[in-house]
């Protein structure tokens, strides 16, 4: 016969549970002896590490109350039905396990393994970790905005950086990142990027996009907030001189 301690200890649980389980009627409490304790047979165990088990794998109280009364097949069915539920919620947790894994970078959680390994592309390239992340959420704007132009825009950053040219200026732009905005050498950048820009400029564009790109490039460093307003002043103003050209070419033509 196990005293209340010895009945605790064979469960791994406290005394206070005991009691507690005793309290709401799960675990029967046995009559004091002569001598004026609790005893507990074998079968006070088996039951403690019943209700134990079962509280431990998330079964409600009241449910393991019920089991505990249940016949054996009724019994073997609800652990079968509980082992299952268990399975499910490792199967979760598993998956949560992965998402986690890969919370440092948040990369493979929101983006398609082609962006992912476009970004890494440009690490190997040398392009820093900040120009990375900056590239990373205009990725992740591009999908909620424009998902159906990602493609087509992997192939174009692939191509582009597959030209010495672009990626010796990705890299002149992160060793700018510190510059003073009216530091000299900006502006022999600029002139760079503004060459880049006119070579490179695409019917039509992505003007909604392209504005949430620069402005949160632009929060990254005064000189990038410089390069980019220059940038886009000299942009507008060869627009402005199309449009003019245009207009003049129908008045010629006209007349």
């Amino acid at each position: 016969m196990l005293t209340i301690g010895q009945l605790a200890a064979t469960a791994g649980v406290t005394v206070r549970t005991v009691r507690h389980y005793h309290h709401i009627g799960l675990l029967p409490e046995p009559e004091r002896d002569a001598s004026g304790y609790r005893r507990y047979g074998a079968q006070a165990a088996v039951d403690l590490i019943r209700i134990r088990t079962l509280a431990d794998a998330g079964v409600p109280l009241a449910r393991i109350d019920a089991l505990l009364h249940a016949e054996p097949d009724e019994f073997a069915a609800a652990i079968t039905d509980i082992d299952a539920a268990l399975r499910r919620k490792i199967d979760q947790l598993i998956a949560y396990r992965r998402r986690i894994t890969h919370l440092a970078s948040g990369e493979t959680l929101v983006l398609p393994p082609d962006v992912v390994a476009l970004l890494d592309r440009m690490r190997g390239l040398g392009i820093s970790e900040l120009r990375v992340r900056l590239e990373r959420d205009a990725w992740i704007l591009m999908r909620a905005l424009n998902p159906h132009a990602v493609p087509q825009r992997i192939r174009e950053k692939h191509a582009a950086f597959d030209d010495p040219e672009t990626t010796r200026l990705y890299l002149a732009c992160d060793q700018s990142v510190d510059w003073d905005p009216h530091d000299p050498r900006l502006d022999r950048l600029i002139d760079d990027l503004d060459a880049w820009e006119t070579t490179h400029e695409r019917a039509g564009g992505r003007p909604g996009l392209e504005k949430l790109v620069s402005s949160r490039i632009a929060e990254a460093s005064p000189a990038w907030r410089r390069i980019i307003e220059v940038l886009a002043h000299r942009a507008e103003q060869r627009r402005t001189a199309a449009r003019d050209s245009e207009a003049g070419a129908l008045v010629t033509s006209d007349s």
